[in-house]
């Protein structure tokens, strides 16, 4: 075992995982029991260790990869999607496709033909009547959606049967199959009862067709489902599982490396661990590549950062291949676009970062960025100095701000640190751009699709009425129209060369400030068995109905 260098920080966690462990519900400790082959009934639990808490339970609002690992166990979407970019069907019979007639070939129809077999968590019978709802829900400029891409153009919703619906786009909008594998349904009799679906009863008991049913949530603590007997895609093998919060990540690793802790996930093992996680035994380490984007994030509200010379000046002032192998053990890799590599609208021919202080001087010398007596440039009045944000508690990223702050100051940028629990700095802070810039992970496809409206759309600004995560502020004419001509092309090589200029522009623009792809590295124990990590979606607890102890 790798020693802790620090005495007193070796005394702080030794003592909070004993207090973890003797506040810790006798319900979420314990033995399980292992078969060489998956259990004939739900039998067993698995803890799952998060460092976000999970916080929305109503799958059509905004929540975080904690939330939709929670999600994807209590719901099903019509179609979900697997590691290799598939679409599986799970509430429909089928994906539709021109092939099976559920899809025009202009790609304005839809028919979509569902389960008879299904049923809400509650024994009521899901029905066609249930997708109109969630449909139209979200479509509703009333309800808090995270988005309503592609939903606002469904139009002519008509319940054929019990068993069938159908409807038109009011134009070609080609993410719309990988947004209704993202789209989880919700219950019409449940939620449709209350007047308003915001602050429904709903949110926090909610009633899914998944293959866990709601248990427990003790706030700022866990979240326990129990296995669903009468799911259709036959009964889970674990009888429950447990999202367990524990929001300091080296704790959280202490939790794991001693064995009170099955899976740690989200965040997973920080690279300070990793030498001596690698060695544990009865543990298996995944190193595991994901869409999101290690990024810094910046507000361009803000009056420094709005200009662009500032931008490129950061972008040059900041050593991403040392971030990388000093904090992150060389593993990831460095990129210059927000997809990931490997999306089919990847594009590698972006401009190659270059560190170079020097350079980064000049460019704010020319700007007009005058250094002041303490060595902080001043432009008309305002200050070369801005916060930067990101959960507390994850060392790695807070050694990775004192990195940044460092390397800015030789080039008279004044950095200050703003850390705050990711409950908090997850509300408003970040969805109305009330901070100055974070550090932080951004995937910005939905499913594997690369439509980035949400993101970077004029009309996708909350602190400005919009409605998506464009929390940068950002707008540019030019985005728009192409991300506009990207949804609505059918053919892929037209939406290829759309996002390839996108992602020119946004290179050009540096609103996000591209570190590197994640590698997550996560947890489980060795007997643990069906654990199948998936690109595709922001939680690797996506399939937990399969996972069984050997």
């Amino acid at each position: 075992m790798a020693a802790i260098k620090n005495p007193k920080r070796r005394a702080v966690i030794k003592a909070a995982g004993r207090l973890l462990a003797a506040t810790a519900a006798p319900a979420l400790l314990g033995a399980n029991p292992a078969f060489a082959a998956p259990p004939a009934r739900p039998t067993g639990q698995v803890v799952i260790g998060i460092t976000n808490e999970p916080t929305v339970f109503n799958p059509l609002m905004l929540g975080l990869s904690v939330d939709q690992g929670v999600w994807w166990n209590l719901f099903d979407p019509l179609w979900g999607i697997d590691p290799a970019g598939g679409l599986i069907p799970k509430l429909a019979r089928e994906v539709p496709t021109v092939e099976n007639g559920g899809l025009s070939a202009d790609g304005l129809t839809y028919r979509v033909r569902l389960r008879d077999d299904v049923k809400w968590h509650d024994g009521t019978p899901f029905t066609a009547a249930d997708v109109k709802y969630t449909i139209e829900l979200l479509s509703d400029p009333k309800f808090r959606a995270p988005s309503r891409d592609g939903h606002e153009l469904v139009t002519d919703i008509r319940v054929v049967n019990d068993h069938e619906i159908s409807w038109r786009m009011s134009k070609p909008f080609a993410p719309y199959l990988s947004i209704l594998s993202w789209t989880f349904m919700v219950p019409k009799h449940v939620l449709g009862k209350s007047s308003d679906p915001n602050t429904a009863p709903f949110n926090s008991a909610p009633v899914g067709t998944g293959p866990f049913r709601w248990q427990e949530r003790r706030a700022g603590d866990y979240v326990i489902v129990s296995a669903n007997p009468a799911y259709y895609g036959g009964a889970p093998y674990l009888e429950r599982l447990i999202f367990k919060y524990i929001p300091d990540l080296s704790v959280l690793y202490t939790q794991f490396r001693a064995g009170q802790i099955d899976y740690l996930g989200t965040l997973g093992i920080t690279p300070d661990h990793y030498q001596e996680a690698k060695s544990l035994p009865g543990r298996t380490i995944h190193v595991i590549p994901a869409a999101g984007i290690e990024n810094v994030t910046l507000n361009v509200g803000h009056p420094a950062l709005a200009e662009k010379a500032v931008r490129h000046a950061l972008y040059m002032g900041m050593d991403k291949q040392s971030i990388i192998d000093a904090f992150y053990l060389g593993l990831p890799k460095p990129v210059e676009s927000y997809l990931p590599v490997g999306n089919w609208a990847y594009d590698p021919n972006l401009p190659k970062h270059e560190f170079s202080p020097d350079k980064a001087n000049r460019l704010l010398d020319d700007a007009g960025w005058k250094r002041g007596a303490d060595g902080i440039r001043v432009k008309n009045g305002v200050r070369l100095a801005f916060a930067n944000s990101t959960p507390t508690g994850n060392q790695t990223r807070e050694q990775t701000q004192q990195y940044l702050a460092q390397s800015w100051a030789k080039i008279g940028v004044s950095l200050s640190i703003n850390n705050m629990p990711g409950a908090v700095m997850w509300g408003k802070f970040w969805q109305q751009s009330q901070f100055d810039s974070f550090l932080t992970y951004t995937d910005c496809t939905v499913a594997s699709d690369p439509d980035v409206r949400h993101r970077f759309g004029s009309g996708a600004i909350p602190a400005k009425g919009g409605v998506g995560s464009n929390i940068y502020q950002f707008q540019n004419q030019m985005v728009d129209h192409l991300v506009e001509d990207g949804v609505h092309s059918s053919e892929q090589s037209q939406r290829k060369a759309d996002y390839w200029k996108v992602q020119e522009i946004m290179r050009d623009q540096l609103v996000m400030l591209p570190l590197f792809q994640i590698v997550q590295l996560e947890g489980t124990k060795s007997n643990l068995k069906g654990f199948q990590p998936n690109v595709n979606v922001r939680s690797n607890a996506w399939n937990a109905a399969r996972w069984y102890w050997a």
